[in-house]
């Protein structure tokens, strides 16, 4: 349930990240060495079943599923471009506090924008989507992702769909990595044609993504 009118860490640190990006944005050029290197994009192999909490968050936050199919489906990285991906994603896991949905909300799984400042990991993912779109990044190019991380659980990430492969904004790591290298079984991402789910594997999809 949204806490209307509530003072907290989201304000702060929604702030401090378009305080941050905008730094970025305004700072001299930068050369083609500061990007990662190429690599392959995560490919799609069918249709995938939403998860159950990301359709309540859509119905709740219409405008943050939405796909725009004007929008590209990946963007150009640029170092300056970059820069503002990896800023945003280091603000964000700085400036949240991890906690589990069912300490939070006392359910197995909630989708939201951590407007109280707390959130897991979906949450964080959800919140840098936002400020990278408000910073003039497209939608459709950043696809809510779902895991099997390193202890066998379900996770969420986000993944961000460039001219030189797919990467991994993670609320586990600072470092923004290609998604074959953050070691994860890839499960399902969020479509970029409508608002449904694709396929990215062939292991059994984790029924919540309830991970810190």
């Amino acid at each position: 349930m949204r806490i209307a009118g509530r003072k907290n860490g989201i304000g702060q640190a929604a702030f401090a990240a378009v305080a941050l990006l905008a730094s970025v944005t305004g700072a001299g050029s930068q050369t083609l060495a500061a990007l990662p290197a190429v690599t392959i994009p995560a490919a799609p192999v069918g249709e995938a079943r939403p998860v159950p909490a990301w359709t309540e968050f859509c119905a709740r936050y219409a405008r943050e599923c939405a796909v725009d199919t004007s929008e590209p489906t990946e963007v150009t990285l640029t170092p300056r471009l970059w820069q503002t991906v990896t800023t945003v994603n280091r603000q964000v896991n700085t400036g949240l506090r991890a906690v589990t949905d069912q300490e939070h909300w006392g359910v197995p799984d909630r989708w939201d924008l951590a407007e109280d400042g707390s959130g897991d990991c979906e949450d964080f993912q959800l919140l840098k989507r936002k400020l990278l779109a408000q910073a003039g990044l497209p939608r459709r190019a950043m696809r809510m992702t779902v895991v099997i991380d390193e202890k066998g659980e379900g996770h969420a990430v986000l993944m961000l769909r460039t001219d030189r492969g797919d990467f991994v904004l993670d609320n586990k790591t600072s470092a923004v990595l290609p998604w074959h290298k953050t070691g994860y079984t890839y499960i399902k991402r969020e479509a970029d044609e409508a608002m449904r789910w694709v396929s990215l594997g062939r292991a059994v999809s984790p029924v919540v993504t309830a991970n810190r």
